[in-house]
């Protein structure tokens, strides 16, 4: 039963995405507009959108691809379980490696494509109405939803089928799932390179554009006369389209795998309840379509509050569901490790990280919009200067973390307590149960802000700006709220994999020694893992460091770029000498592509040196030392990013003063100061403390092999 409702359900995703794209490309990019010249602009700024960000996931792929094969190589070449004489797993491990960044990298790019060609599209659709524009957006948004959980469902029980198919019968069930952890590693490790390469780019041209344009020379956001404008608006894509995509399809995949490792042995023969974890995320699709449908936007009030309904309905709806799908799928009593759990205890395990989920989205717009104390108050503080504005703004980041942490804690708590590490596994799933809202929410931020700029640099009139102005305030909230879940899963994420990495490296030194207990031998006063737990602790600011140290640099080449046209182009103050665009998105992208290695290098080296020099203990306890470190760290750059960013539009929007204040130039400094926390750091973050924890579940048989050469 399963597999036919994931092949159907994941099928039917991707019917509804290309639906949708189709629909969103079948609009005219000039539709409506009868000016001549705002004609021709539109176009021209719509080409170079859409090619810049090609240009840069051109260049991007071409280092995935020499870093696919290589690693691939070494997962090949490192892993064998020697308790096995049947077959190198290490192999198979890395052909799901393979096909888990190869799905990854398409839903980025299908995210990405059709967000480019939604941009314009919304902006002249704002030109008709505020609900074809909301519609337009949402739908472009949607596309990069349904189709990246479908692939994710469908590339999960392909790889499934085909390894049960080629790989030995007599291979035990759990190191087939083992095997196929393979495929989270490979969606998380492209979503390293997508997240942290796709912030830099951004950052460095917004930095650069807000710097030079809005500070120095006091012209609006967007102004075509900007020579980072278009920068801008692609990075605006490469970071919250394709790095997004790529961090949840991680969450994904390595929650969905984390889930079946553990579960492997108490459901060896039972199919249905094996893939269930897979079912969830399928599950998710009919769900999220059914909301999608329900919401409908006429006047402007009703655009932020639908976004965030949507959210609401479709949480409802899957705890309703998936209570039927539970208890059809899950036997009503099962064994994991010796202790006994129930299918309502599953679904509860469920419901927690579902409801977690949501909390933590509803925490992070209440820290983040414009419309509530915590921004205000952030704005109020520009009255006194930047400096106020700043301390306000970092003490906002750090206070946000509590109530979501709060949320987690409950989250792992109770699934602990009602089904054990399985349980953590499936609330992790639950926290991503609407993962195909969520991405479309987020989605939908990028292509409403790009069809403001467009609507700025074409000319467009002013009914036309100010639609698509409320478009863009909702999405700047709805793309923190995205990121906010985006931290949430990644930490219920890190902790299933980090019981996943835990329950196989006790089997299979179990099989060397049954004596042998690591889950009950780990001691927080083991000198090893304290030292483990300190060093995974300053890991995520290490990471943040190298981060933003790389944003200043390549924002420093942005700045001075932009103020050598404004010098030396003829005109192009008065708007009659042409600003050089392609030159800012080539000094963004080679930055992005050079400066995402050094902080990649990091995270992927760091357990696998620990774990091969000083053993099992002490990666486990870098791996809990980055975990929570690493998520209080994210939250509160996030947070502090999203606060100062709407501080600033708050100011804009006419209040304390409005634009070309000294209120204002403050706001405007401490969104500079936010942009790389939230964007590049903050997000970033979510990789670090997968990747790594899905690493070591990777290399977990090389680790109990090799591993701790240096302690004997």
């Amino acid at each position: 039963m399963s597999v036919a409702i994931i092949l159907a359900l994941s099928l039917l995703g991707l019917l509804v995405a290309f639906y949708y794209s189709s629909s969103v490309k079948k609009v005219p990019i000039d539709m409506g507009v009868e000016d001549e010249d705002i004609k021709a602009r539109l176009k021209k700024i719509h080409a170079a959108i859409a090619s810049g960000a090609m240009a840069f996931l051109k260049q991007e792929y071409k280092f995935m691809a020499i870093f696919m094969v290589v690693f691939a190589a070494i997962i090949a070449l490192l892993i064998d379980d020697h308790h096995t004489d049947y077959v190198n797993e290490g192999v198979y491990t890395a052909v799901a490696f393979l096909v888990g960044a190869v799905i990854s990298i398409a839903s980025g790019y299908i995210g990405m494509k059709i967000a480019t060609s939604g941009n314009a599209r919304t902006t002249v659709s704002a030109n008709q109405s505020l609900s074809d524009a909301f519609n337009l957006a949402l739908h472009s948004g949607s596309v990069m939803g349904f189709a990246l959980v479908s692939l994710a469902s469908l590339g999960l029980l392909l790889i499934y089928l085909a390894l049960k198919y080629v790989m030995p019968e007599q291979l035990p069930n759990h190191i087939l799932m083992e095997v196929i952890a393979g495929f989270g590693l490979g969606g998380s490790s492209i979503a390293l390179f997508a997240r942290v390469g796709g912030g830099i780019f951004t950052k460095a041209a917004d930095v650069g554009a807000d710097l030079v344009g809005k500070v120095e020379a006091g012209i609006p956001e967007d102004d075509p006369r900007n020579p980072a404008v278009i920068a801008d608006n692609v990075g605006d894509n490469v970071g919250d389209v394709a790095g997004m995509g790529a961090d949840l399809f991680g969450s994904c995949a390595e929650s969905t795998c984390a889930a079946m490792v553990i579960s492997a042995i108490a459901f060896a023969g039972n199919v249905d309840a094996l893939l269930y974890p897979i079912v969830i995320s399928a599950i998710g699709i009919p769900v999220s379509l059914i909301t999608i449908l329900l919401v409908r936007v006429t006047t402007e009030e009703q655009v932020g509050p639908a976004l965030k309904r949507m959210l609401i309905i479709s949480s409802v709806l899957m705890a309703i569901v998936m209570y039927f799908v539970t208890v059809q799928l899950v036997p009503a009593d099962f064994q994991i490790l010796g202790e006994t759990y129930t299918n309502t205890g599953v679904y509860f395990c469920f419901l927690a990280g579902l409801i977690a989920g949501l909390v933590v989205g509803l925490l992070t717009e209440y820290y983040t919009s414009d419309a509530y104390g915590p921004v205000r108050e952030v704005a109020e503080s520009c009255k006194t200067g930047t400096a106020t504005n700043i301390i306000f703004g970092l003490a906002l980041g750090n206070k946000s973390a509590v109530g979501p942490y709060l949320a987690i804690g409950l989250a792992i708590y109770i699934p602990w307590m009602l089904a054990g590490m399985y349980g953590v596994a499936i609330a992790s799933l639950g926290m991503l149960g609407t993962l195909v809202i969520a991405l479309t929410i987020d989605a939908y931020g990028p292509v409403a802000d790009n069809a403001g700029g467009i609507a700025e640099m074409a000319g467009m009139e002013e009914h036309v700006r100010k639609r698509t102005d409320v478009l863009d305030a909702a999405g700047n909230t709805t793309a923190a709220m995205g990121k906010g879940f985006a931290i949430g899963a990644a930490i219920l994420t890190s902790l299933a994999l980090f019981a996943a990495f835990l329950t196989r490296a006790d089997i299979l030194l179990k099989e060397d020694d049954p004596t042998s207990d690591l889950l009950g031998s780990i001691n927080l006063l083991d000198p090893m893992v304290f030292t483990g737990l300190f060093i995974g602790a300053v890991l995520p600011a290490l990471f943040t460091a190298m981060t933003m140290k790389s944003v200043g640099s390549a924002a420093y080449k942005m700045i001075e770029e932009v103020r050598r046209q404004f010098r030396e182009i003829p005109g192009i103050m008065e708007g009659k000498g042409d600003p050089d665009y392609e030159q800012c998105v080539a000094i963004s992208t080679s930055a992005a592509v050079k400066e995402m290695i050094p902080p990649g290098i990091l995270i992927m080296g760091a357990p696998l040196v620990t774990g091969f020099l000083f053993g099992i203990q002490a990666l486990a306890g870098l791996l809990a030392g980055s975990l929570v470190a690493g998520g209080v760290l994210a939250i509160a750059s996030s947070n502090s990013g999203g606060a100062w960013d709407n501080a600033k539009k708050y100011i804009e929007a006419g209040n304390l003063g409005g634009k070309g204040t000294e209120n204002h130039k403050a706001a405007v400094v401490g969104d500079t100061v936010g942009d790389p926390l939230k964007d590049t750091s903050g997000p970033s973050l979510n990789i670090l403390i997968k990747l790594s924890a899905i690493l070591s579940l990777v290399f977990v048989p090389f680790f109990v092999q090799y591993g701790g050469i240096l302690v004997g």
